[in-house]
């Protein structure tokens, strides 16, 4: 059973987040030849002050 593991930053829609998991579905079922009912997509949002690159809050950033 494949298990993928999505971040991002907050902001996307209900609608993109739809279109992400059935895209991201549809090229595992397609690669590995596996049911699209058996594939699991968990997807976590961070926000601006839980993500830092170069020392630097995302938040911080300009």
């Amino acid at each position: 059973m494949p298990k993928v593991s999505i971040e991002f930053f907050k902001g996307r829609t209900l609608d993109q987040k739809r279109a992400m998991v059935k895209k991201v579905t549809e090229a595992i079922t397609e690669s590995i030849g596996v049911k699209p009912e058996v594939v699991s997509i968990t997807i976590h949002e961070i926000d601006g002050e839980s993500f830092a690159q170069g020392g630097v809050l995302s938040c911080d950033k300009k």
